[in-house]
């Protein structure tokens, strides 16, 4: 039976979209789903506010009446203002092992890009850096993380026969979580405090956090030091409102670190918290029944040994100078207190050389590398 492309137009068929993941993977042991209530406003324009900036329709790959593949198709006009580009992102894609699906589904991207004046295709990409973006091309025995994607080893070989290129490479490092501070970070933290007037400062309180606007800063911040980074556009006010409410109830505020100058202005800052990969798999995308619970457990009770590192920011005139060495400095007390016994980054550029420094006097270990594809398709 031949392929049939199905746009999502009803509600029901956004629950096959979003539910056609969780059936493909159910399964693999090292697939992570997300919440389906999470996936559910990621893909609503009501509910998320990159629909300010972004257009987007979904498509089901359908045979025999079966859906066999999926994927999104998005414009975000704010990322192709900044970069000077025409691009269409696909996002989300699944299909089966048949190139048949896999040519359809992202034939349909590029169509509907067409239609819209883009001249190229790349991802997987979201709707901003905020979402999950790249395939995973190496690791595919690897437990994913909440924060990336994880897709069978079929997917990149499918690009590649497609004609897809190399677009940006990430890459993904456990570190390991030290008995000790290893010196010659402690010097550098000390060095560089004193140099530039810096201090740590610790947050006590979520409501805190709420009422005085620091979970604003903190993503203003982001919006700073994510500038220059491979395909991303500045968060709205609304974005950052939306992600303050999403992210501050369930942080562990020891796992949040932010570095200040004499000034009181914040100028980098480090979140983390317990990994909820295992707990999500045992949760199956839902919260009900049972899915808070181990969710909670994760975060309150019985801690994984292992902690991912969400978000690592520093403003861009304190960039080169040594001041992550402050923010892990601080916060490795606090995962040897805690129990932890490696961190993982999430992806990171390949060729940001600053990032891949500050793991310099730590055991790593790169244990994972996605890619992001492009074509041209005038």
């Amino acid at each position: 039976m031949s392929v049939e492309i199905k746009k999502v137009t009803t509600r029901k068929d956004l629950k096959r979209f979003i539910r056609f993941n969780y059936e493909f993977y159910k399964d693999n042991p090292f697939s992570v789903p997300d919440l389906y209530d999470d996936m559910l406003g990621t893909f609503s324009s009501d509910r998320n506010a990159a629909f300010e900036f972004c257009e987007a329709d979904y498509f089901l790959a359908c045979r025999d009446g079966r859906i066999v593949g999926r994927v999104a198709a998005i414009i975000n006009r704010r990322a192709n203002e900044t970069w000077g580009r025409k691009v269409v992102r696909f996002g989300w894609i699944d299909f089966i092992d048949d190139e048949e699906v896999s040519r359809a589904l992202l034939d349909s991207v590029k169509a509907w890009g067409r239609e819209r004046g883009m001249t190229e295709m790349e991802g997987p990409l979201g709707f901003t850096d905020m979402d999950a973006e790249g395939m995973l091309v190496e690791g595919f025995d690897q437990l994913s993380t909440m924060a990336t994607i994880y897709n069978y080893p079929y997917y990149p070989r499918h690009m590649e026969r497609l004609g897809m290129e190399k677009s940006a490479d990430w890459v993904e490092m456990k570190i390991y979580i030290p008995d000790e501070i290893p010196e010659k970070h402690r010097r550098i933290s000390d060095i560089i405090a004193r140099k530039y007037g810096l201090r740590i400062r610790k947050l006590t309180s979520k409501s805190e956090v709420k009422r005085s606007g620091i979970g604003h800063e903190i993503f203003r911040l982001i919006n700073e030091a994510y500038a220059p980074l491979f395909g991303f556009s500045k968060m709205t006010e609304r974005q950052i409102d939306q992600y303050v409410d999403m992210y501050v109830p369930v942080l562990d505020l020891r796992m949040v670190t932010l570095v200040e100058n004499a000034e009181g202005e914040i100028v980098a800052v480090g979140i983390s918290m317990p990994s909820l990969s295992r707990a999500l798999q045992k949760a199956r995308g839902k919260l009900f029944p049972l899915g808070w619970f181990h969710l909670l457990k994760a975060l309150m009770w019985r801690r994984p040994e292992v902690l991912d590192l969400l978000l690592v920011g520093v403003r861009p005139d304190y960039q080169g100078k040594g001041v992550n060495a402050l923010l892990f400095t601080d916060l490795i007390p606090v995962y040897q207190q805690m129990g932890f016994k490696y961190a993982e980054s999430n992806p990171e550029l390949e060729g940001n050389e600053k990032v891949q420094n500050q793991w310099q006097y730590f055991k790593t270990e790169q244990h994972k590398r996605r890619r992001c594809y492009k074509v041209g398709i005038e």
